[in-house]
């Protein structure tokens, strides 16, 4: 047993420690570990089944395992390969076969492997295979095994990194050693220090004119840019940065265009739109008309956005809508006050037509005219039969009107019930008065 203890020992002494380190192989590392000792889980299933112990979920408890310490050695012997070392011990009470001890005593165990990974150093999650010897002293006793198992290395940074481990160990020597799993977490740190690449200081170069510009480079302001003496080596200047030098720039603090020597696009008649983007460059006018002023459609003295006949010329004072004459008003007027309704009802009486073709006349000559209709009411009956009654006499006279040709989008009619009297309703002739219709003529809308 001393000889495979000894030669243990030596396996570690001839780990490989001269091979050049890189960001793919592991550097050496020294770390500490907490691991348990499990020798009831490979007992169940050695005396049942691993099936049995699966489908049973048979395992052992943490109270049924040993923990223990251990100092753990790494080195990268390849990308995929990690040498591994373990000293490391617990207190239990030996499962040895064929012997009984009756309390605990200290387990010694030093155990050498590999750790075949699956990707190399640079990963920060690198799973492994594990396989290798163990030996352990307990009492007066030798004992060596096998361990085969998986782990995991995190790392953390370069400097150092955490590994889980869980193999399972089979004896070597079956009168001194047992199966048990072994289950570990630890964490390691590198050794040596990081390897830095050497400096290269360079010798001093002699002077040179890299721009080939007749300049040395320690006179030269722009020493990779071919230019002139007089800018010390730099090329002719572009101050306003237009792409057009200052020798030929005639604007060169202000950035242009070539096609005007280096100016901005000209604005001639200072209303701030350029003569590139103003359909009328020579009078001011305004962004929303392309640079024109803002335009009079009807050429009456008025502008669109003031005019409220826009296609129709008119006074100023109305507007820019024309005035209705005082003669077309009062034969409005007249027409309105003739029209009659059959009682309770918004059928027009024929005594109407005459002043109502009339109005329909006026429009017809005047094309660019807008008529009101206003229906009202006197206060006899419910308030919802005097509005309903009110809108059906108004919309009468408008559907009269448009089947004498006139377009129906010139007419709005409204009933207003008996909302709006203009005279007392308590008497005859007051509500006589209330029971009226209104005809508004206007240009506007």
């Amino acid at each position: 047993m001393k000889k495979i203890l000894s030669a243990l020992f030596m396996l570690c002494l001839l780990a490989p420690a001269g091979k050049a380190q890189n960001n793919e192989i592991a550097p050496k590392s020294l770390g500490i570990s907490f691991f348990v000792n499990d020798f009831v889980t490979p007992q169940r299933i050695r005396t049942t089944s691993l099936s049995n112990v699966l489908s049973n979920r048979n395992f052992a408890k943490l109270r049924d395992m040993t923990p223990g310490l251990a100092v753990n050695y790494f080195q990268g012997v390849g990308k995929h390969v990690d040498f591994t070392a373990s000293l490391g011990g617990s207190f239990l009470r030996y499962p040895m076969p064929n012997k009984i001890f009756n309390d605990n005593s200290f387990l010694l165990e030093g155990a050498a492997g590999l750790n075949l990974k699956m990707v190399s150093d640079k990963y920060a999650f690198q799973p492994y295979i594990s396989l290798g010897f163990s030996a352990h002293k307990y009492r007066s006793y030798y004992g060596a095994t096998m361990p085969l198992g998986l782990g995991l290395k995190i790392k953390l940074f370069d400097d150092a990194h955490i590994f889980i481990t869980s193999n399972y160990r089979v004896p070597l020597t079956t009168e001194t050693a047992n199966y048990h799993f072994q289950h570990g977490l630890g964490f390691a740190g590198r050794l040596s220090k990081k390897k830095e690449a050497p400096k290269v200081i360079e010798p001093p170069k002699p002077p040179s004119d890299r721009d080939g510009d007749g300049i040395i480079d320690d006179e030269d302001k722009c020493p990779d840019v071919k230019g002139l003496a007089k800018y010390q080596g730099c090329p002719i200047p572009d101050t306003d940065k237009d792409g057009i030098n200052d020798e030929e720039d005639k604007c060169p603090t202000v950035p242009g265009l070539a096609r005007y020597q280096g100016c901005p696009i000209p604005d001639t008649d200072k209303d701030g739109i350029n003569d590139e983007e103003d359909k009328c460059p020579t009078v001011p006018g305004l962004a929303r008309y392309q640079g024109c002023p803002i335009p009079d459609t009807d050429g009456d003295g008025t502008n669109d956005e003031e005019d409220k006949c826009v296609t129709i010329p008119g006074p100023k004072e109305n507007y820019g809508c024309p005035i209705i004459p005082e003669e077309v008003k009062k034969r409005v007027n007249l027409a309105a006050k003739n029209i009659l309704f059959v009682t309770g009802s918004s059928n027009l009486q024929k005594s109407s037509f005459k002043g109502l073709d009339d109005v329909a006349k006026i429009m017809s000559e005047n094309p660019g005219m807008s008529l009101a209709i206003d229906g009202h009411t006197d206060n006899v009956g419910k308030d919802e039969f005097n509005q309903t009654l009110s809108d059906n006499r108004a919309n009468s006279v408008k559907t009269y009107l448009v089947s004498k040709g006139i377009d129906e989008s010139r007419i709005t009619a409204t009933g207003h019930g008996e909302t709006m009297p203009i005279a007392d309703n308590k008497t005859a002739k007051g509500r006589q008065q209330n029971r009226r219709s209104e005809l508004t003529l206007s240009y506007y809308k």
